[in-house]
């Protein structure tokens, strides 16, 4: 019989220190990428909660919490997800980190969505995960498109130089991932 897609029943605060983190935990996170989803969490709040199961071990979300702690907060946001046998949480946990690694991306939106947030301006775009690289490459490649003979399409000037603004990422600054 199907489970229910929704199987907890509330957000719950929880302390830091009460987490046990999943020795066999496959993923890894480096120092760069903690650093980002902590300037994440800075900038967005905390908005993906810690999967746990009953006795507090760590299902999904161990980057969320090393991130968590590297800001020394006390508490964080978990969802309880009781019921689940060991093989299916070792199943969720690889399923969880895998799945969106097999998504792709529409390069030609990404980048207009790029060149929007850009133009907006106030947001650090290293929040995005993008590095400066991609960003200029996105950029530069919607820029290309614009110019093409033919085509009729004006990219702003601020999309045409390639180049973030000064708020933007710099040249060396780390790319975020929520």
């Amino acid at each position: 019989m199907p489970q229910a897609p929704w199987a907890a029943s509330a957000v719950e605060a929880r302390a830091v220190a009460s987490l046990l983190p999943y020795a066999g935990n496959a993923r890894t996170h480096s120092d760069e990428q903690v650093a980002q989803i902590a300037a994440s969490i800075l900038e967005f709040g905390f908005v993906a909660p810690v999967l746990v199961d009953e006795r507090g071990e760590v299902i999904a979300g161990h980057g969320r919490l090393l991130a968590a702690q590297s800001l020394g907060l006390a508490t964080v946001p978990t969802i309880v997800r009781a019921g689940l046998t060991e093989a299916q949480k070792a199943a969720y946990r690889l399923a969880d980190n895998r799945i969106a690694l097999n998504a792709g991306w529409d390069e030609a939106l990404l980048a207009t969505e790029v060149a929007k947030l850009q133009e907006m301006g106030g947001i650090d775009l290293a929040l995005t995960g993008f590095g400066a690289e991609e960003i200029d490459r996105l950029l530069a490649g919607l820029e290309a498109v614009a110019t093409e003979p033919g085509n009729g399409a004006v990219a702003s000037p601020t999309v045409a130089t390639g180049n973030p603004p000064d708020e933007g990422v710099g040249e060396g600054e780390a790319a975020e991932d929520p």
